[in-house]
């Protein structure tokens, strides 16, 4: 009986938002939903990433919980992580999950006192059209909800009517 519950009591505690992964191949963006559990691990999110096995580029985009987000490229040489609000790994596993996998020697005490800043490479997208200048921009802009800042990277980066064609399909 308790393995039947299981499932639903996981699936109740995933975080809300969604998860995208986009991929450059040929020239042309394309986009498709990661599974909710992307959204709560960042080796889920990873895995399902390099499963994708394209020959262009691959990242992820997370949205968790519209509180914030985070940028994942898996690459031979090590996955490259941006996390929009290092505080996030105060409430979230897969924000302290990607501070650890970025080797950040941040303590919690000093994330409680702090206000919400990015952690990781801000160039992560800047080979493929988003330079790091831009990207620090739209995350630095607190007027923006979560959804807007990934709504103007994809904008920056040609994939806006793919995405919201992905979005539209999750209901969002």
């Amino acid at each position: 009986m308790g393995a039947q519950r299981a499932p639903a009591q996981e699936a109740a505690s995933l975080p809300g938002g969604f998860g995208v992964a986009v991929v450059r191949e040929d020239g042309k963006w394309r986009c498709t939903p990661l599974r909710r559990g992307a959204l709560n691990s960042l080796t889920v999110a990873e895995t399902e990433l390099r499963e994708l096995r394209s020959a262009g580029a691959v990242f992820g985009l997370l949205d968790v919980d519209e509180e914030f987000f985070v940028i994942v490229r898996p690459a031979p040489a090590g996955t490259r992580l941006l996390l929009s609000d290092a505080t996030a790994a105060l409430d979230y596993d897969i924000a302290a999950e990607v501070l650890d996998k970025l080797d950040s020697d941040i303590d919690d005490e000093d994330l409680e006192d702090e206000d919400p800043f990015e952690e990781g490479d801000l160039g992560v997208l800047a080979d493929i059209g988003l330079p790091a200048g831009v990207l620090g921009v739209i995350i630095a802009d607190d007027e923006m909800e979560i959804d807007e800042q990934i709504a103007a990277i994809a904008e920056r980066m040609g994939f806006d009517s793919e995405l919201s064609s992905v979005l539209d399909k999750l209901g969002r």
